[in-house]
């Protein structure tokens, strides 16, 4: 079996498929994208083309080493996002080619189903307990919502208490049990996230996302101390190397990586089982497209400390036409019951995506950006 062309789709809201063929005619999808970079992405996959067409798609390997080891240059997030795509498009045609879902061919789910969260959010605390109680009330048992908008590094205590009055609100409309996790989303810098932190305590949060940005890793044993609430990051880690610095610094108790940004099933696998060892748990990054979800839920599948999946449904960059489900033949293999998700069992990635659909949506594409914010003082925020 040979490669013979990779196809790349930018479609809304703001996803990049790729498509990869071969001359038996059994092809696979991925998810290649760096949000806000979907067409530079798609330079870097046509890039990588060059050595792809014409090889042995069965070799997901070597075809990982000669993508990352083969150029002078790597990791990163538009190389390694590139890669992530074509190496869930590889996984994808060698589970069809032998009929199994990847996961099989990994060695054999140790669970069936796994946990999934719901993203809620609102501008004030009661439109935030109201998105909050619609996710509940649509089976979802766990949340997470931001923690703040723009904070500068030393920023006004009322930032705090806004938090503290949101989180007070959906605490009390949800009740006890339901799993909250609060995502600092990098926003927040040493000074104000130690206060926040001390602060968030008291709502026995299931985790705090990105309590500083990764590049500060030494800092968040400071912030964090004397907290008793789990801290996640590594949505902005790209490769096991990356992931090794964190593990190491044991300071953080969940690990994120995004399997459309950290080199796919391949490294993500990797990192997975390297997480293991430190007694780490994995809940994979993905607010984005089906593929990337199928693919997440195949390294959930065989990761044992794998406990809760991000998922896009109905998140705010969607939209009603555009949403997780729009480009799957079948929607029903997502379906969410008890607030949890079954492993697709189907072939490879387990999904059918509907290609005539992708290739309407990509005639109108998208050139989707982050907000860019400011303070009050002129100065850029974090977004």
């Amino acid at each position: 079996m040979k490669i013979t062309a990779l196809k790349t789709f930018i479609v809304p809201p703001r996803w990049l498929f790729l498509k990869i063929e071969t001359d038996e005619g059994i092809c696979g999808w991925g998810e290649p994208i760096v949000e806000g970079r979907a067409h530079t992405v798609q330079t870097a996959v046509d890039e990588l083309s060059d050595y792809l067409i014409g090889k042995d798609p069965m070799r997901i390997e070597d075809l990982w080493s000669v993508m990352y080891r083969g150029a002078f240059y790597r990791g990163g997030p538009i190389l390694m996002s590139a890669i992530a795509g074509v190496d869930q498009a590889l996984w994808d045609i060698k589970g069809r080619a032998y009929g199994q879902p990847v996961h099989q061919l990994l060695g054999g789910a140790c669970r069936d189903r796994i946990r999934v969260y719901s993203w809620v959010g609102g501008d004030s605390p009661g439109d935030v307990a109201a998105q909050a109680v619609k996710a509940v009330a649509a089976g979802f048992t766990a949340l997470k919502m931001n923690g703040t908008e723009r904070m500068q590094i030393v920023d006004s205590h009322a930032r705090i208490d806004q938090l503290v009055a949101t989180l007070s609100e959906v605490r009390a409309a949800v009740g006890p049990n339901i799993g909250l996790a609060v995502d600092f989303h990098g926003r927040v810098h040493r000074p104000m996230a130690k206060q926040l932190i001390r602060e968030l305590d008291q709502f026995r949060l299931m985790f705090i996302e990105e309590p500083l940005l990764s590049d500060h890793l030494d800092a968040i044993a400071e912030v964090t101390r004397g907290s008793a609430t789990p801290i996640a990051l590594g949505e902005r880690l790209y490769s096991r190397w990356d992931f090794r610095k964190v593990l190491e610094s044991r300071v953080v108790d969940i690990i994120q990586p995004d399997l459309s940004h950290a080199g796919g099933i391949t490294e993500c696998r990797k990192i997975a089982a390297m997480a293991e060892a430190y007694d780490v748990a994995l809940a994979p990054h993905c607010p984005l497209g089906p593929i990337a979800l199928a693919a997440c839920l195949q390294v959930d599948a065989v990761s044992y400390n794998a406990f809760i999946q991000e998922q896009s449904l109905g998140i705010h960059y969607n939209g009603p036409d555009r949403d997780l489900l729009a480009y799957l033949v079948d929607p029903d293999v997502f379906t969410y019951k008890d607030g949890m998700v079954d492993i697709p069992q189907g072939p490879g990635l387990g999904i059918e995506i509907d290609e005539k659909r992708v290739i309407a949506a990509a005639a109108t594409g998208h050139r989707w950006r982050n907000p860019l914010w400011r303070h009050a003082d002129g100065s850029v925020a974090e977004w």
